[in-house]
């Protein structure tokens, strides 16, 4: 039988356990007080050496360049969220609450946007200055231009130039975005009205309508609706075009419109130097190189390399850049951009089937020999009837930027659609009545 352990010793004992136990805690407490430390120092010096990059650029044109950033800066890592331009757009005007370092997109325009909004580390945001972007805080990296792409497969034949895709052989056999959802979309519609003028390049899309199959929500839509045989004929930029070879082929509008794609630092960002190399990267020889791969096919914005390998920059972009051209009035699309987008969709892309059913009885008039009786109605299916004073009020076109974006709309833009969205279906149904009364002149 085991012997009792003496009161006093069992104390004793009782008291070393407890200052040992006690020990234990204070030693573990330590160890998780450090853990935590060193945790929240580590992810603060993740969150130091993280890009944030915002971007409608395609993972083909930026993967290559955060896999090459990463490596040349070990710890660093590059974040990419791709959303399209008007989506972009909106949550950098909005705050930019995630705290995106960088805004990189096609569309000039969008850029002008964000520069009203002091959204870039510019002179007047008092931010540091990135010597890569200058005083605007963002600048051009490459060139692109706008054409249309079919399947490499496809007999149909391939348009020759814009006027060309209004041909009966298109019949709803085209794809485009929607330019509230495609900047680069966007980007065309307003190239049109800029040199076309607004009631002749309105008057253009709205004789397009007739053979229009769909309007995707994504530019990359496009691509997918071709490759899969949905649509013959798809407008895109030609990058896109490019990186879908060798299943798809590309031709440039003409006459070739160039649009410079930019790159900028933004204010609100947390990694402004981090941001600053990355954009300088993208500007180094070494950076502009990467854009003359076949697999992403963007002409760099440096004249030197541009140049010095001809082979890989296409023949009609280096004969445009020869010739004197119209410069994109970036200022001019951000001043009307809100109502460009809820013009074209209200008119356009929220009726298309209707549309469309107006032409086919109008070409279907025409064929019996009514030409002459349907100049009227020609020109109501080309016409907007709404004027371009009213596009450009600064009223119309302060914020939100979409029509169909999160913020709230002003009571002046929720008053501007509800007209509009009147005009057009008064529009529809007068045309429908004159439509009617040739039919009825042409009945036996």
């Amino acid at each position: 039988m085991s012997k009792a352990i003496p009161s006093p010793f069992r104390a004793r004992r009782s008291s070393r356990l407890a200052r040992i136990c006690e020990k234990g805690v204070h030693t573990a407490l330590v160890a998780a007080l450090g853990l935590a430390l060193a945790s929240t120092a580590s992810a603060q010096a993740i969150a130091a050496s993280e890009l944030r990059i915002l971007t409608s650029m395609p993972p083909a044109l930026f993967q290559p360049y955060k896999e090459a950033f990463e490596a040349a800066n070990p710890g660093t890592y590059v974040l990419v969220l791709n959303k399209h331009t008007g989506a972009a757009l909106e949550e950098v005007v909005r705050g930019n609450p995630r705290h995106f370092d960088i805004f990189w997109a096609s569309a000039p325009e969008a850029f002008s946007i964000l520069a009203s909004h002091d959204a870039f580390a510019s002179e007047g945001t008092q931010k540091p200055l990135c010597p890569a972007t200058g005083a605007r805080g963002y600048r051009p990296f490459a060139l692109s231009s706008i054409g249309w792409t079919r399947r490499a497969d496809s007999s149909l034949f391939m348009p020759a130039d814009w006027n060309d895709l209004l041909l009966p052989a298109y019949r709803e056999r085209i794809g485009m975005a929607r330019p509230s959802r495609s900047g680069t979309m966007h980007m065309l519609v307003e190239r049109f009205l800029q040199v076309r003028g607004w009631n002749e390049g309105w008057g253009y899309f709205l004789a397009l309508s007739e053979n229009l199959s769909t309007l995707t929500s994504r530019s990359f839509g496009v691509i997918d609706g071709v490759r899969s045989d949905r649509f013959d004929i798809g407008i895109t930029i030609d990058f896109l075009a490019v990186s879908a070879q060798p299943d798809l082929t590309f031709r440039y509008g003409k006459p070739v419109m160039i649009f410079p794609a930019q790159i900028g630092v933004l204010a609100s960002g947390k990694a402004g130097d981090l941001a600053c190399a990355f954009v300088a990267y993208l500007l180094s020889d070494k950076g502009q190189r990467v854009l003359l791969d076949p697999e992403i096919g963007r002409v760099p914005i440096s004249r030197t390399l541009r140049e010095a390998d001809t082979d890989n920059v296409p023949k009609e972009i280096r004969e445009a850049m020869r010739l004197p051209w119209l410069a994109y009035d970036a200022e001019l699309a951000r001043d009307r951009y809100w109502a460009v987008n809820g013009l074209f969709d209200i008119f356009i892309s929220d009726v298309l089937p209707e549309r469309r059913a107006l032409w086919a009885r109008y070409r279907r008039l025409e064929a019996q020999g009514a030409s002459i009786r349907l100049a009227l109605v020609h020109d109501m299916l080309t016409t907007l009837p709404v004027p371009e004073t009213l596009a450009t009020s600064s009223e119309l076109n302060d914020l939100p930027l979409r029509i169909t974006n999160l913020t709230a709309q002003t009571d002046r833009q929720k008053a501007a659609l509800e007209a509009w969205r009147k005009a057009a279906l008064q529009q529809i149904a007068a045309i429908d009545a004159a439509l009617r009364d040739v039919e009825d002149g042409a009945s036996p």
